[in-house]
């Protein structure tokens, strides 16, 4: 007897097992993904922690409330990509808050910011 008739034909049977067992894991695999990906560390939306600098004569501070220039708040908004942009230059991306704000006092000159307004969105 030959190998190739020792192997047991392949049935419908068989073929129907196949086939759910392939569709059971790949249905297991779709519930567990966003078990998987909750599980990995997320990015913080604050810039990082109490960085503060004399730049161009101006006093920038950055820490977990967010971004201030002399002490004013600066608006500051996260993009989808990690990046930052702010009210004054809202047409230019940057990698780190402290750069935003760097950009912000090259922009302003000797203007300051005005003082935060109360929300308006509702």
């Amino acid at each position: 007897m030959s190998a190739a008739s020792a192997a047991a034909p392949l049935t419908r049977r068989a073929l129907l097992r196949t086939a759910f067992t392939a569709a059971v894991l790949a249905g297991t695999a779709a519930a567990l993904a966003p078990v998987l990906r909750a599980r990995r560390p997320r990015q913080t939306l604050t810039p990082a922690p109490f960085t503060e600098e004399t730049y161009r004569g101006r006093h920038i501070a950055v820490d977990p409330a967010g971004i201030r220039v002399d002490g004013r708040p600066l608006h500051v908004m996260r993009r989808a990509d990690g990046s930052y942009l702010s009210g004054i230059n809202h047409f230019q991306s940057f990698a780190t808050p402290l750069e935003l704000a760097r950009a912000a006092v090259d922009e302003l000159g000797t203007a300051r910011l005005a003082m935060a307004a109360a929300p308006h969105h509702g």
